[in-house]
């Protein structure tokens, strides 16, 4: 029986590795072309580069002015999910407790955000964008983004408090003589940080790696974001593969440290829930 299960447990740790090294392989493929040349690239896609090129990434720094795009992208995706968090808090937290036929419609309505695919509001929502006379602008991105990105915030905030946060430590506030609003940002909200942390990591890897709404706001290049900047390599008759893949790495590493840094917040807020519970 113990030789059954040691087998089992080997086979199982064969197959997880052979997962994670295939995963890993296009990691180290992204990474090790950005020290290649053009030529190289194309010739030893796998193998290590014949000449170490580390001016790669500054000359993907200068062409594709990366602290302007990245100041354009760090806008749209902070301010996209302090608006997202803060009003799918809410939303979430009135359509867990109110029970009335309307708030099932509108839950209905998020539901149906859900499923339908943004893409096919696209000719609707440049028109508003443009009736609002918010083309080329930051906000119209905004905007679009946190539409899009509403429904499955209101969801997760709505599911997070209907089965993790318990109506009873509504009652005892109020019977303290607690009101509404106090009850959501002094007794609601403070339990919501493992959701708030899911939430902020899923949106920001959304809106960050959106590629679509920014090509389709922000004609000027002063406003465009890195991954217009990283398409701009890739031309009808070539692509420059040398700048290209430092371009990527660079508009990586930011969202790599930030979840790096957010991770840790969703592991504490798991283990305080199982605490308390």
């Amino acid at each position: 029986m113990m030789n059954s299960t040691k087998r089992k447990s080997l086979a199982t740790e064969i197959v997880m590795i052979l997962i994670a090294i295939l995963w890993f392989i296009p990691i180290y493929y992204l990474v090790i072309s950005t020290f290649k040349t053009q030529q190289d690239v194309t010739q030893n896609p796998l193998g290590l580069p014949a000449v170490w090129e580390f001016g790669n990434y500054v000359k993907a720094w200068v062409k594709m002015e990366y602290p302007r795009a990245f100041a354009n992208t760090l806008i749209i995706t902070a301010s996209s999910v302090l608006i997202l968090v803060f009003i799918g808090a809410l939303a979430g937290y009135a359509l867990a407790r109110s029970k009335t036929r309307i708030s099932n419609v509108m839950f209905l309505v998020f539901l149906a955000g859900l499923i339908v695919p943004f893409q096919m509001n696209i000719i609707s929502q440049y028109r508003i964008i443009k009736e609002l006379h918010l083309m080329n602008t930051l906000l119209a991105v905004i905007l679009v983004d946190v539409a899009i990105n509403m429904p499955q915030t209101v969801f997760l905030f709505k599911e997070f408090i209907e089965n993790s946060v318990p109506w009873e430590l509504e009652e005892a506030a109020i019977i303290d003589g607690c009101n509404v609003p106090g009850r959501v940002f002094h007794v609601v909200l403070p339990l919501l940080k493992p959701i708030m942390s899911t939430t902020v990591i899923i949106v920001s890897l959304n809106v960050w790696n959106e590629f679509m709404t920014p090509l389709l706001f922000l004609q000027s290049r002063k406003n465009s974001v890195i991954l217009q900047e990283v398409s701009r390599n890739i031309g009808q008759f070539s692509t420059d593969w040398a700048t290209m893949f430092p371009m990527l790495m660079l508009g990586v590493i930011p969202l790599m440290v930030f979840y790096l840094f957010m991770q840790k917040y969703i592991i504490a807020g798991v283990a305080a829930g199982a605490v308390k519970g």
